[in-house]
């Protein structure tokens, strides 16, 4: 994850480098660990594939700075009310090890025809935790935004010239003393 200061200055650095007429507005610039995902909304009256077509070009440019800045794959995204259509967009796999009756759950979706294969299930399931999840899952990113600022304000261990013996009251190191004795 990376600090709200660094998610601002991505959306500051996609806002300047992205033509005016490519966007009306910029919605959201999302980052994970594969990829960043810039969300805008349509001009009005321009459907989803005029808008592909018409910024394709500016988009690959833009991307491809982004690409090689951020080591990041980038996706687009437009928004237009509710609707948010997400295209050249990474699907990333993901490992994880089940206990039977998680996998159960998983079997007991397919088998109902929620979803195609074990993978889907999970993905669904993901996509039900954050729909229903999404104020504390925010808090919880709030929380670590806070964590890291916090780490980050910490003591500087580089400067921090402290010995294995504590100091006595005189000034002198436990093992200093003992030497004098």
């Amino acid at each position: 994850m990376i600090t709200s200061e660094q998610s601002e200055q991505l959306r500051t650095w996609f806002a300047d480098r992205l033509p005016v007429d490519v966007y009306e507005s910029l919605v959201e610039v999302a980052v994970d660990r594969e990829e960043i995902t810039v969300v805008g909304t349509l001009p009005a009256n321009e459907s989803v594939k005029a808008f592909r077509e018409r910024t394709r070009e500016q988009r690959i440019e833009v991307a491809r700075q982004a690409e090689e800045l951020y080591r990041r794959k980038v996706a687009w995204a437009v928004q237009s009310g509710d609707d948010r259509i997400l295209f050249t967009h990474l699907a990333v796999p993901v490992m994880t090890r089940l206990r039977q009756p998680e996998r159960q759950v998983l079997d007991t979706l397919v088998e109902g025809g929620v979803a195609r294969s074990r993978a889907d299930a999970l993905a669904w399931c993901v996509r039900l935790v954050g729909r229903n999840t999404d104020e504390w899952l925010t808090e919880l990113r709030d929380s670590l935004a806070r964590v890291r600022k916090v780490r980050e304000e910490g003591p500087d261990r580089t400067d921090s010239r402290e010995t294995d013996s504590p100091k006595t009251d005189t000034g002198e190191t436990d093992s200093q003393k003992s030497a004098s004795e």
